[in-house]
């Protein structure tokens, strides 16, 4: 079967000229490619450039089919039916239907619209919602899924999703999902969602060291990406021990021209030899000595730079190891109790009543439907919302929340900035400090909120919850795998599955849930 889209050979950068990656060649066919990589590495550009709407920087690209990319934003003031797509064909079937359509309505009618529509709002997870809806009424779910019905109904050859379950809940996830094990053409989706992963053909890896294809899905990936990593380490140490090896090598040159320089020394002092035969003695040793020294230092060098090699690589391929501060909390401990907790919005239910304790180290999932209540609920746990009904207890002020933004961090400030705002106790040597632990080191420390990926805002983020002299005993998160790169959200992993407080998360990232431990979930 010939490939819908050929691409050969091609280079992509940003607008300011820098390199995104090199040499891509990949036919896409009848099959479902997942691209990954780190935030910023051109993930989204690449779909752009398949696309049509960016141009490489060298290489070419050849379409053979029709293409569709899953729009990211919807003009807030059109409606469902205009965000579909399908309001001027519903408006030309409706005029034939009360007879007063031209000729020209009837030869560009199509009578299955209305059945594909409703079944593409089936698909995508809305079958009951009103097409009259305005698009800003909606969540960001419910945009997300309206964009895939669009999506189904042009039909093209080949759909480009860019992170298509962000925002979606455990249902949206899972109409994304069937998608992909239903669609008959090609699709190309470029996601952080492992669980979304495991059904692809195929991973395009794109990172500063090259680009990889692997066949198999994220599982295969994943056992294939970890022995990368595990055979990097191999070679920076392999690098390391002989750069030592030639370093001991030198000194011990060194040493041996120090031994002959004072042997030769004592001999003149003693006149045993005449004076030329010395000299040409010296003379020779320190033609001897030079090379030795010469081949010392160029073995050191070339040992250096391969180390430089290994370790460069080695950070590129491998996640930070954050440290989260201990707490001690002991396992009796009360942090939270609710007792027949209801909350409504505007005189409509919400939630509720709901009654629950935490207590410990806990881990908590808060699992439930867009729209539910998850992250108000969160808010009643920290005291910036109140109930309706019931009542809260909280039997220790050290709650800390970060939500899929870091909304506590000014965009507009540094990364130093924000923590001395929200830590006034704190140095400058122990601000610095506090963000050394979190890998935020010298300069670092003085870069723009505005200008860090997802997975450094998060970073920055517990940096400053976690710079206080006492380290909060219970750490809210809502949705902080949303804007997360790969990396990154195994960078978090490993620092939550050590923290030995307790954790109230609110995800639908189920690969997520599992690798942090959670025990129980409430769910409304």
């Amino acid at each position: 079967m010939p490939a819908f889209v050929v691409l050969d050979s091609i280079s992509l950068h940003t607008p300011d000229g820098r390199p995104l990656f090199d040499d891509l060649t990949l036919a896409i066919g009848r099959e479902c490619t997942g691209v990954v990589g780190r935030n910023g590495c051109g993930k989204s550009t690449l779909l752009r450039l398949i696309a049509g709407e960016v141009e490489p920087s060298a290489g070419s690209i050849h379409r053979a089919g029709s293409i569709g990319l899953l729009a990211q934003t919807a003009d807030e003031r059109a409606t469902v039916a205009e965000a579909v797509g399908v309001d001027g064909g519903l408006a030309r079937l409706r005029r034939l239907e009360r007879g007063d359509g031209t000729l020209e309505d009837a030869a560009a009618a199509d009578w299955t619209l209305e059945a594909r529509l409703q079944t593409a709002l089936m698909e995508a997870g809305l079958p009951a919602l009103s097409l009259d809806r305005a698009v800003a009424s909606l969540s960001g779910g419910e945009r997300t899924r309206v964009a895939l019905a669009r999506l189904l109904i042009e039909a093209p050859d080949v759909l480009l999703l860019d992170e298509p379950t962000n925002d979606l809940d455990t249902d949206g996830r899972e109409a994304v999902t069937q998608l992909l094990g239903r669609w008959r053409g090609g699709i190309v989706v470029a996601s952080h969602d492992r669980t979304l992963l495991a059904h692809v053909d195929r991973i395009v890896e794109l990172t500063p060291v090259g680009v990889t294809i692997f066949g198999g899905a994220w599982p295969v990936f994943a056992e294939q990406r970890d022995a990368a990593r595990s055979r990097a380490e191999t070679e920076l140490e392999r690098a390391a021990d002989a750069l030592r090896s030639a370093e001991r090598a030198a000194q011990k040159a060194r040493e041996r021209k120090s031994r002959r320089d004072k042997a030769g020394r004592a001999w003149r002092a003693k006149g045993i030899e005449d004076k030329m035969f010395m000299d040409r003695e010296k003379e020779r040793a320190e033609a001897s000595a030079g090379r030795e020294g010469h081949l010392a230092e160029r073995l050191i060098g070339d040992r250096a730079d391969a180390f430089e090699e290994a370790r460069a690589r080695v950070e590129i391929i491998t996640p930070l190891s954050i440290e989260l501060p201990k707490t001690a909390l002991p396992a009796s401990r009360e942090l939270i109790t609710f007792n027949g907790v209801a909350m409504a919005v505007a005189s409509r239910p919400l939630f509720g009543p709901l009654s629950f304790e935490l207590r410990g180290p806990a881990r908590v999932a808060i699992g439930g439907a867009n729209g539910a209540g998850k992250s108000t609920l969160l808010r009643l746990i920290t005291g910036k919302a109140q109930p309706t009904g019931g009542t809260i207890h909280r039997h220790t002020d050290r709650i800390a929340m970060l939500d899929q933004h870091v909304g506590l961090l000014d965009p507009g400030t540094s990364i130093l900035d924000n923590l001395r705002r929200l830590n006034p106790e704190l140095s400058t040597n122990e601000a610095h400090a506090a963000l050394a632990r979190f890998a935020f080191r010298n300069r670092v420390a003085l870069q723009i909120v505005d200008t860090l990926s997802g997975g450094e805002r998060l970073r920055a983020g517990l940096a400053c919850v976690f710079a206080r002299p006492e380290p909060p005993l219970l750490l809210l998160m809502d949705e902080p795998t949303n804007h997360l790169d790969l990396t990154a959200i195994e960078e978090l992993e490993s620092a939550l599955r050590d923290f030995d407080g307790a954790l109230v998360v609110v995800s639908h990232d189920a690969a997520f849930l599992r690798a942090i431990g959670i025990e129980r979930e409430i769910a409304f």
